[in-house]
């Protein structure tokens, strides 16, 4: 059997054939369709029909994912590109350092988060002399709500 082909002679791929290679459920393909995130085309009888380059897509919106990205993020990040297009060396340069950024943000606020739950919320007790949330008197009230102490980068 023949297998079929885009117009660039292209391998496109069934959505079942990308869901057994990638790993994710059909449903989840339908999802990150509907936010942008992947692109099929449809053949003549209406079915989709996905080209073999998306399989990298998934992949990095997979690990994107693990790292905690959110899809917002990720689907704004793949966006700047033409979509099922391979990416070059320098796109995924550019991809990877916006992300670097981002985790090492995200990285210096869980090792200051873990770093003071031991002494603080670990306990218990919430000590109004050595507790990081401690804000009297609501000062810290004015730049925003929640954990203002914890949630400083410094």
């Amino acid at each position: 059997m023949a297998r079929e082909q885009d117009i660039g002679g292209n391998r496109v791929l069934t959505i079942g054939e990308v869901a057994k290679r990638s790993g994710v459920a059909i449903s989840t393909l339908h999802f990150y369709e509907s936010k942008g995130l992947i692109q099929s085309t449809r053949n003549q009888g209406n079915q989709r029909r996905f080209p073999a380059v998306v399989l990298r897509y998934i992949a990095i919106i997979k690990v994107a994912q693990s790292t905690g990205i959110p899809l917002k993020e990720i689907q704004a990040i793949l966006s700047q590109f033409p979509s099922n297009s391979k990416l070059t060396a320098e796109q995924w340069r550019m991809l990877s350092s916006q992300w670097r950024d981002m985790l090492d943000q995200r990285i210096t606020h869980l090792t200051r988060l873990r770093d003071n739950m031991d002494s603080c919320i670990g306990c218990g007790c919430l000590s109004l002399t050595e507790c990081p949330l401690r804000n009297p008197n609501d000062k810290l009230g004015k730049t925003g709500t929640g954990p203002r102490i914890l949630l400083q980068t410094k």
